[in-house]
């Protein structure tokens, strides 16, 4: 009589193979799994004042104003924003320098997240004006930028201090 022996590795290849739980049959439990995913607003900082130094009447004077961030929680499938920048007429008492005399220069753009960025340098003007837009995102992203902006000083300013607002929104 012959007897056949088998191999330790055969018997536990066999066993793991006939082991409850590592196949799911009709009848067993499960568990259905759910989570939600929020969604929050689209934002924009900005720095709240920027001094471009001084110059003579017929020089520019020019700076970065400190960074500027596009925040976009608003988790979509497909995003898109514009960021807007209008300027009015820099004042020193009865003296101005009109608005159209600046430009404004978007630099560098730095992103997280999904979100294709196109910066559009601009002459400011008392209306708003198309200086960065983002496209294609996808769930949340931030876009963040330092622009800079020059004045060019005409001949016949008058010296003192000149203030303006630059106003920039995203939409």
């Amino acid at each position: 009589m012959r007897v056949r022996i088998l191999s330790v590795a055969a018997v536990s290849a066999a066993l793991v193979l006939v082991q409850p739980g590592l196949a799911t049959g009709e009848d067993d439990p499960s568990t259905t799994v759910t989570f939600v995913v929020t969604s929050g607003a689209l934002s924009l900082s900005v720095p709240v004042a920027a001094d471009l130094g001084s110059g003579a009447p017929g020089t520019t004077v020019s700076a970065p104003i400190g960074p500027c961030t596009v925040v976009d929680d608003r988790a979509l499938l497909s995003a898109s924003w514009t960021v807007t920048a209008s300027e009015t007429d820099f004042a020193n008492g009865a003296s101005t320098i009109p608005a159209t005399d600046a430009d404004y220069s978007v630099g560098s753009v730095t992103t997280t997240g999904v979100i294709t960025v196109t910066p559009t340098n601009v002459t400011l003007s008392n209306s708003p004006q198309t200086v960065l837009t983002g496209t294609e995102g996808v769930g949340d992203s931030t876009a963040t930028w330092d622009p800079t902006v020059t004045v060019h000083v005409p001949p016949s300013a008058v010296s003192g201090l000149y203030t303006g607002t630059l106003t920039q929104s995203v939409a």
